[in-house]
């Protein structure tokens, strides 16, 4: 495995550090940024000027309107957009829709990418993903899913209820998990596709979290028979759970990558400060009960960033990387919020404070232990594993 970035690996990243430091940072104050996430006003607006710069969408191909990144180079780039936690929405790689774009240039038919994915991947339109329900309904265990799909005729008949669906408010399509029900047997779960608003699909409430980071907020969706034509089927009929891996182990590495940028983001805040606030006679860097922890920052977002490039090179070397995305998860998560923690810590009274951006990466940080599989659900995949590698 080669640490040596490219030039062209180079040239991203610098545009992209700039692109952030210059167009998106000085929007971090703008009114429009909500406790449910920046507005679509926001959204566009700034979808507009990484389009400008050539850095809309990048992920996708080239056909889309992106630059066909590969793996390792979306490490790179999503870093550096996470540097703000509002880069990632201007650059329409933000979840779910980078995951969702993902998934559908794998699965969809050329139909479906021409009416979907490239009005997504253009910014014109948000999308959302409706899997998690309430308890009793599918979380950490997809299998649980209580939201069903009726055969009838040509048509699917959708009940049920979803939540913590993130962007739902405002999206124009939705990606719908359902058991479906086809001449009265359950031939498992499928995922459609619907177009947003339509009859049947109601938004019951938004709900407050701690996180602000995504435009359309969560919200909890109740499906009331809820119609849409066979031709809607995302794939295959009864394969949406193999289709949701094929958006999930790179949906988990892509958060990984734009959370260690919001963690080298509050690590330079903290930085910054502790070189210039002094106490008891030196600045409080030279502490070592300050300078530890920042020691402990900088060794907990390097192993998370060789995790993360260990896991896309085998993606790209034809890997599944399902353990490895699984381990770096958990990982990065944990060390991303301590190092979010940790500089709450050194700022003191002002990391508690809205003054800077570390207060928001720390609370939505937090999320991240929780969302895309908590890492309780990781650690046991992985060792379940070792003990059939055990029993074998």
């Amino acid at each position: 495995m080669d640490f040596a970035l490219s030039s062209r690996m180079q040239d991203l990243r610098d545009r992209t550090r700039a692109f952030i430091a210059e167009k998106i940072i000085p929007l971090e104050k703008d009114a429009r940024r909500t406790s449910h996430g920046p507005t679509d006003e926001l959204r566009l607006e700034m979808n507009a000027l990484a389009g400008a710069a050539g850095l809309l969408s990048p992920h996708v191909a080239e056909q889309w309107g992106g630059l066909g990144l590969n793996h390792q180079e979306r490490a790179i780039v999503f870093e550096e957009a996470g540097y703000s936690m509002l880069g990632p929405v201007a650059m329409n790689l933000a979840a779910p829709d980078e995951g969702n774009m993902h998934m559908l240039a794998e699965v969809a038919t050329p139909q479906q990418q021409e009416e979907y994915l490239r009005p997504l991947a253009s910014g014109r339109k948000r999308s959302c993903f409706c899997m998690t329900e309430p308890s009793p309904g599918a979380g950490s265990d997809p299998s649980a899913m209580q939201t069903t799909a009726v055969r009838d005729g040509d048509d699917f008949v959708i009940n049920g209820t979803k939540w913590l669906i993130t962007g739902a408010d405002g999206a124009g399509f939705a990606i719908v998990m359902a058991r479906t029900i086809v001449d009265g047997k359950d031939v498992g779960a499928t995922m459609f596709l619907a177009n947003l608003p339509c009859q049947g699909f109601r938004i019951h409430r938004l709900i407050d979290s701690m996180d602000s980071s995504f435009t359309g907020g969560h919200a909890e969706v109740r499906l009331e028979n809820m119609r849409v034509p066979a031709s809607s089927v995302l794939g295959e009929i009864g394969a949406g759970f193999r289709y949701a891996q094929v958006r999930l182990v790179p949906a988990r590495l892509t958060h990984c990558m734009r959370w260690l940028g919001a963690a080298r983001r509050a690590h330079d805040i903290a930085v910054e400060y502790a070189g210039r606030r002094a106490a008891f006679g030196q600045p409080i860097a030279r502490h070592e009960g300050i300078g530890f922890m920042l020691a402990d920052n900088e060794i907990d977002m390097h192993t998370t960033r060789l995790g993360i490039w260990h896991a896309t090179w085998l993606l790209d070397h034809g890997g599944r990387g399902n353990k490895e995305s699984s381990m770096i998860k958990v990982h990065a998560s944990e060390a991303i919020y301590r190092v979010a923690d940790r500089c709450v810590q050194v700022l003191g009274g002002l990391g508690l404070t809205a003054d800077t951006e570390v207060e928001r990466i720390f609370k939505d940080a937090r999320a991240f232990r929780v969302y895309d599989g908590p890492s309780e659900v990781h650690r046991w995949n992985i060792a379940r594993r070792l003990a059939d590698k055990a029993a074998a």
